[in-house]
Parts: C-alpha cells; sequence; structure tokens
C-alpha cells in the first residue's frame, strides 16, 4: 500500500465546490464524488478533519454588502456551513466513514460541540471530524477556521481545494499567461495580495508554520496525490524552504 506523507491533515473545501454546476445548494453527485475521495484517503490510514464554508447557502459577505448587520450575516454564513457539514457527514458514512460534526456554536441536537481534545481522539480512532459554524465569531472567514482547526489539533499539513490547480500571479480565467507559482512563501502571498486565503488565515498558517497546499478539487484523485506528497498544487511553507 502507498505510504502518506501526512499522518494527519486538514481539508478545506468551499462551500460553493458542493454546487457543482448549479447556481445554488448541494449537487448529490458532486457530495458523492468528494466523499468517495475522502474515503478513499481515509483508507490509506490518514487521520482526517475537515472545514467546510458555506457560500452555496448563504455568504456572510455578500449579505453585509447588501445593508445587512456584519455579524448577523456572519451567524447566518456560519449556520449554512453545518448544513453543508451535515450533509458531507451523511455522504461519508454511507462508504463506512465514521464521521462526526462538531460546531463552534452549540447546537447539541445535530452537532457536537467544538472541544479539542475530544476532535483529537476522534481522529485517533479514525473517525473523520468536520468542524462546522466556523469560530462561533464573526468577522472570521472558514479559511481563518481551516488554519486555526489545522493547527490545534497538530495537523501535518492544510489542504485548501479550490477550483483552479494552484497559485497563481494573476487571475488564469481572465489571463492565461498568468504565472502558477508551484511553491511560494507565506510572506509573498501577503506582500502579493494573492487572494487564496485571507491575510488573517495565511498570517496564522505563517506563525505556526502549517505547510498549505492548494489545489483543484475538481480533478479526480488529487486529495490523495497531494497526501501522497506526489507535486500537485501550490505548496505555501516557510521562506527557508522556498527556492
Amino acid at each position: 500500500m502507498e505510504k502518506p506523507l501526512y499522518g494527519r491533515i486538514l481539508l478545506k473545501l468551499s462551500g460553493e465546490a458542493l454546487m457543482g454546476k448549479d447556481l445554488y445548494g448541494i449537487d448529490p453527485g458532486v457530495l458523492a464524488e468528494i466523499a468517495q475521495e475522502v474515503a478513499d484517503v481515509h483508507r490509506l490510514g490518514v487521520e482526517i478533519a475537515m472545514v467546510i464554508g458555506g457560500g452555496n447557502i448563504f455568504r456572510g459577505v455578500l449579505g453585509a454588502s447588501q445593508g445587512m448587520d456584519r455579524s448577523t450575516a456572519d451567524y447566518m454564513g456560519m449556520l449554512a456551513t453545518v448544513m453543508n457539514a451535515l450533509a458531507l457527514q451523511q455522504a461519508l458514512e454511507k462508504h463506512g466513514i465514521p464521521t462526526r460534526v462538531q460546531a463552534a456554536i452549540d447546537m447539541k441536537e445535530v452537532a457536537e460541540p467544538y472541544i479539542r481534545r475530544r476532535a483529537i481522539r476522534h481522529l485517533e480512532k479514525g473517525r473523520v471530524v468536520i468542524f462546522a459554524a466556523g469560530t462561533g465569531l464573526p468577522f472570521f472567514t472558514t479559511d481563518t477556521t481551516a488554519a486555526l482547526r489545522a493547527v490545534e489539533i497538530g495537523a501535518g499539513v492544510l489542504l485548501k481545494a479550490t477550483k483552479v490547480d494552484g497559485i497563481y500571479a494573476s487571475d488564469p480565467e481572465k489571463d492565461p499567461a498568468a504565472r502558477k507559482f508551484d511553491r511560494i512563501s507565506y510572506l509573498e502571498v501577503l506582500q502579493k495580495d494573492l487572494k487564496v486565503m485571507d491575510a488573517t488565515a495565511i498570517s496564522l498558517a505563517k506563525d505556526q508554520d502549517m505547510r498549505v497546499i492548494v489545489f483543484n478539487l475538481r480533478k479526480q484523485g488529487n486529495i490523495r496525490k497531494a497526501v501522497l506528497g506526489q507535486p500537485i498544487g501550490t505548496v505555501v511553507e516557510g521562506l527557508g524552504d522556498v527556492e
């Protein structure tokens, strides 16, 4: 059996990843495909934690831009992430993968409260843990949640799944000649204001030396490749490690 490079990972998915070609909501086919890929990685013996956004249902920043109070909008976005987490939990359990949802907002009827030591124990027992409701506080994105939880649980890497195959100097959908970075430092991401993750998330990853790999979720098998250490996407790490 192939040997994973990382024993414990934090996989960050956007809510939009669940939409497929739809404009809203959850595409059951896409959900099943993601669950299958996560299950394949789980069978390698990797401990998997996940954070998923809620933009396919409600995006707090968008609500605030339309005149809604930002705190209220962000709390609504947190609730959207819980809906996605529950859908993903069910999809994973159809593959026989025991899964727990831990929410940063108390909602004991549908999810466990987020308790770091309990989350680590679940991982050690082979359960996938999905962290929902962000940090439980407004003004923090799910990217920041992912960086925070990755550090808290001692993950070996933060895998940021996107719709493009890495970090580019400019938008590759608008500029076909855009340069792709194979490796880049945290500081360069911040200085160039590259929008792959928000500045708070990147700064936290930098402070704690948490490696981030940005890759294309749409290409089948990419989560497995990232976990096995195969060259894929863009690696974000300390300046001393970048050529």
